[in-house]
This record gives C-alpha cells, structure tokens and sequence, in this order.
C-alpha cells in the first residue's frame, strides 16, 4: 500500500467510527428509536453538520480536499461539540456493543477491498447500517432473555406487593413520597431516579430489587401506545395509580385521548386488587376504582409546607407535610390512599407525612450565599411550574427565575407560562432556544436574558444575582433540546 492509501484507509476508519458515535448518542438520547432520531429531534441541523455534511463530502471531494475539510474542520468541531454536551454519551454495555460491532464491520469491509483490490471508495453508510441492524437484533434478544429472567425472579416472591403508578406528570414524586410513608411499617423499594421504561424495570428487578422486599413501588411512563400495557402486565400490580394526566408528551401522542388511554393501560393487571385514579380521568365507576382528589380541600400552602384535610374511610382527616406546592397534597392524597390501603393506621400515615423529605430538584428549597434557591428543574409540567411561580411571588425582594420553558408540550402552556412569569420575575433567564421566540414575544418589560449553553450559566448568575435574591430554577433540559 502507499502511504496516500494508508492514510485514506485510516481517514476512512475515524470517519465511520465519527458517525457510530455520533449516531449512537442520538440514540441513547431519544431511548433508541430511530425515528425519533430522525423525525422527531429537537436539533436536526446537527444531522446536517455531523453527519450528512461529511458524508456527502466523502463521495464528492477528491480525498486530498476531503482530508482536510475532515482533519482542519469537522474532527475539531465535532470534538467541541461533544465536548459542550450536558448530557455526554454514556458507555453502557448496550454502547460498547454497537462499537464492538461496528468496528468488526468496518475493519471486515477494508480487508476485504485490499483483498479484491478493487475498492476505489469504500461505503461510509453500509458499516453503519450493518452495525446498527446487527446491533438492534442482539438487544432485542438480551431483551427477551432479561425480560423472562426477571419474571421469573418476581415469581420467588410469594407475598410482595406491588405498587404501580404512571401519570403524565408527579409520578416520580407520588413514588417518593409513597416509598418513605409505607417504608415506616414495611420494608420498600422502590425503581430508582426516573426509571420507567420496560427495560429499565427489568434491569432494576434482575439486579437491584432485595429479596427482603414486601412492597415494591415501581413508575411506568410510555412514548407509545402500549409502552404501560406491557409493564403492566410483566409486574401484574395488585394497587395502580393513575395520577394527573395532561398534555404532557403531546407530540408522541398527538391527542389528549391516546394519552389518557395509554395511561389506563395500568388498569390491565390481573392481579389487581385497587385502583387510585385521578379525576382527571374519565373512567366509570368500578367498585376497585377510587377517584381522587374528590375530598381534598387545601387550607394553606406557603414555604413552610401544606396543610390540608382529606375524607379517609369515611372520615375528615386533617394533614401536614413540609413540602412545597399545594399540588403536592394532590400526590399526597394518592399517597395517603394507597398507604391506608396496605394497613397503615391514619396516625402511622400522619406521622410519617409530617417526617417527609423533598424529592429532590422538585420544588426544593436551599438557602445558600445569602440567597434563596427554590429548585423546580425537574418539573417540566405547567400546572407544577405556576405553583413555583406562585410560591415565588410570595417572596418580597427581588427574583429570578432560570428555565428552558416547557418541553414536549404545547404553545399555549408556553404563553401561559411566558405571562405569568411576566408578572413575577424581575429577572429572567432562559436557557436554550426551544421556546425563544415565544418568551421573546410574550415577556417585554422586564430584564431578560437567552443563554444558547448552559454553561454559560454559573457565570450568569454570577454576574446578574445579588444576596438576597429568590432563584427558581424551573424545569430543565439538555442542550439537544
């Protein structure tokens, strides 16, 4: 070979390893489905410059030129890029594999055009396409695999309860607070952070779910019809609660129906002993189903907690918890529901609710540098943001609010939004352009400041918060979006 071949050959290796990873971190991204890689992302003119760009210019340009566009301009840009990333590419084993692959692929196709000789320009799409459908193969496989070794570890626990619970925003908070109630008179566990897909229930139950447990507290989400129908019936809970469902992930599901009925696929168990079902759901009347929030009745709500009575077995009963957000009493009363449900006396309940500790980054309230920090950045639903706002509003000197605006929702929960912090905030801070025209048309009279990174941030805040000051962080969201 001559080394112009040898360096073409090398040339051509980086650039297809360049587009596995920037192919696969799209991937992990949107939970490995292509098409939402390819329709529905938040930033498809990355496709254009890290991906089509030096694809198209690989068949066109004599490799001299090539080489250099690809050495002096992409390389360098596409190693910034990963590097401003907020949400980098993580090596799980499923990553490992498809590079695994993909390299055996694309060393496999150089040998054999040395072999024939005959390669003028070697494929830059066909590794990728083998490596990715090879690799989409084997998961499904593993997937089938785990998916049967785990049913059959939930089979050895005779006597476990199991606690389902999905909504289209405060499941992660129900859990929370429902696993540190019943973790008072039962030994809990429940699915970590956010997990809520199929395959990240199976990998919890496989690796982590105790042989001691008694009742195991588990979150179903979905992106598709169907996606909580076949958690439902892999755990078949015996207690479902359907939380408030809204327009939360309206562009996956495009109608506010197919997401109510999506979420009433927890219903499907048929072990199913009792349903807690938000009103916000239009089921009949079931003898197992129990509506709620029908009895709530809120009496205060400020920065010291919520205060509310609820109907329990036939009686007003009077609570407190030192949680912020009044619509926490909401996700409070299906706590208290399911709770009363498994044997927990009203006192039992009472206690461990006045013993409650914020989830965290959902309305957390940190006082640091002389400066009150109202930590919201993992609400990412309208009604939950406005109580932050109102919360905010009750604060006398000056505030500041940093959020992206909502994502995977609609334009007017956007305005909403925009206007209401209008009324509020004396300083806004908007991270990413998702919804930049929106605030930047809704929010006109006061301070007002659009970060494209959010690493930018720090320094931000640095520079434009004084002691003193409220922040509330409002939602949040990588950079892709």
């Amino acid at each position: 070979m001559s080394w112009i071949e040898v360096i073409s050959t090398f040339t051509y290796f980086v650039l297809i390893l360049s587009l596995g990873w920037y192919l696969i971190t799209n991937l992990q991204w949107y939970n490995y489905q292509i098409e939402r890689v390819i329709l529905k992302h938040h930033k498809p003119q990355w496709h254009i410059v890290y991906f089509a760009t030096p694809f198209v210019l690989y068949y066109l340009l004599p490799f001299e030129y090539f080489a250099v566009y690809f050495y002096a301009l992409y390389l360098t840009s596409f190693v910034m890029w990963n590097k401003r990333l907020d949400r980098p590419l993580v090596l799980t084993g499923r990553v490992k594999r498809f590079f695994a692959i993909l390299f055996v692929v694309t060393v496999s196709l150089i040998v054999l055009c040395l072999a024939l000789k005959g390669c003028s320009n070697l494929g830059a799409i066909l590794p990728l396409v083998i490596a990715y459908l090879v690799s989409y193969v084997i998961e499904k496989m593993m997937f089938l695999t785990f998916k049967e070794k785990a049913k059959q570890r939930l089979r050895t626990f005779s006597e476990l309860k199991i606690v389902a619970i999905t909504a289209s925003f405060g499941k992660t908070s129900i859990k929370n607070y429902l696993n540190q109630v019943l973790s008072k008179k039962f030994t809990t566990y429940m699915t970590p952070r956010s997990v809520n897909t199929m395959a990240g229930i199976l990998k919890d139950v496989n690796d982590d779910l105790p042989l001691n447990t008694q009742v195991y507290i588990a979150e179903a989400g979905a992106r598709a019809k169907g996606d909580i129908d076949e958690i439902t019936r892999f755990l078949e809970p015996q207690i479902a609660v359907i939380g408030s469902v809204g327009e939360q992930h309206i562009e996956y599901f495009k109608t506010l129906d197919n997401i109510i009925y999506t979420k009433m696929e927890i219903l499907n168990s048929p072990r199913l002993e009792h349903g807690f079902v938000h009103e916000s759901v239009p089921i009949l009347e079931y003898p197992k189903i129990r509506k709620f929030p029908d009895s709530l009745h809120i009496t205060m709500s400020n920065l010291d907690g919520i205060w509310f009575d609820l109907e329990v077995g036939d009686k007003i009963e009077h609570f407190y918890a030192p949680i912020l957000g009044s619509f926490n009493a909401i996700n409070l009363t299906a706590v208290i529901l399911v709770a009363h449900q498994l044997g927990m006396s009203i006192d039992e309940i009472k206690l461990a609710l006045s013993e409650l500790k914020p989830v965290a980054h959902r309305l957390e309230l940190i006082k640091a540098g002389g400066k009150i920090i109202l930590d919201d950045s993992f609400n990412g639903n309208l009604e939950g943001i406005l109580e932050g706002v109102n919360l905010a509003s009750t604060y006398k000197g000056r505030k500041v609010i940093v959020t992206p605006g909502i994502v995977e929702s609609t334009e007017a929960a956007n305005i909403t939004l925009a206007k209401a912090i209008e009324r509020v905030f004396d300083l806004v801070i908007v991270t990413g352009d998702l919804n930049k025209k929106i605030f930047e048309r809704e929010i006109k009279a006061k301070q007002i400041i659009f970060l494209k990174n959010k690493k930018e941030l720090e320094n931000t805040l640095v520079e434009y918060t004084h002691i003193g000051d409220l922040i509330l962080f409002a939602n949040d969201a990588p950079n892709f979006i």
